[in-house]
């Protein structure tokens, strides 16, 4: 049984170049398509976008706390003048105490 008319009785040399004609053209037609989506990239909005994590969540927070947190501002005065002319004293054992009671609270800590 003999096989006839394969690949169309074209000869190598056509055979080669038939190929590289269709590797030609699917090549200009990925870098055509490349340019039209390069082109459509660039003329789209961005779109940035931020995330905070959640430690800057919660910083933002006591931030917002401590800002709208009243403020006596003749006390800070007052403060402010005693120990800029040196008469503001600490008592170490009550500030021991208050600390001690801070860390409790801030920790779970029953005391």
């Amino acid at each position: 049984m003999s096989v006839n008319n394969i690949n169309g009785n074209m000869s190598k040399a056509q055979i080669e170049s038939q190929k590289l004609q269709q590797q030609q053209q699917t090549q200009n037609q990925a870098a055509q398509s490349g340019a039209a989506k390069a082109q459509t990239a660039a003329l789209a909005p961005r779109q940035d976008s931020v995330s905070l994590t959640q430690s800057a969540q919660q910083l933002s927070q006591v931030q917002k706390k401590g800002n709208d947190a009243p403020v006596d501002q003749a006390k800070v005065d007052r403060l402010k003048k005693a120990i800029q002319s040196g008469e503001y004293r600490i008592n170490p054992e009550v500030l021991a105490q208050k600390i001690a009671k801070l860390e409790a609270e801030l920790f779970g800590v029953k005391s």
